[in-house]
């Protein structure tokens, strides 16, 4: 169920395209600790696991790390704004 880093870069591409934001720099590494994680600089970095994953989990790590780029916190628009792009996202997360 596995799926190519292309394919998973072109998810990244469409979220970003559906988000209006624009990353500094993705990367797709080992990480042992997080599915993703986004700097102040605008450098999103995801997990290679996530390639394992399935599609609805993807999703869900993409448009959280994403949307980063536009609310750096989890306050109370972060989780509203997870809802309207990923409505059951608090069933999905980890």
């Amino acid at each position: 169920m596995s799926v190519s880093k292309k394919k998973f870069r072109d998810e990244i591409t469409y979220w970003s395209a559906k988000l209006n934001v624009t990353p500094t720099r993705i990367t797709i590494r080992k990480m042992t600790r997080k599915w993703g994680s986004c700097s102040t600089k605008g450098w999103v970095s995801f997990n290679l696991e996530l390639l394992e994953k399935p599609k609805s989990f993807r999703q869900f790590v993409i448009a959280h790390e994403l949307l980063h780029l536009k609310i750096p916190n989890h306050g109370k628009l972060f989780k509203s704004m997870m809802s309207t792009y990923i409505p059951e996202w608090e069933k999905i997360r980890p």
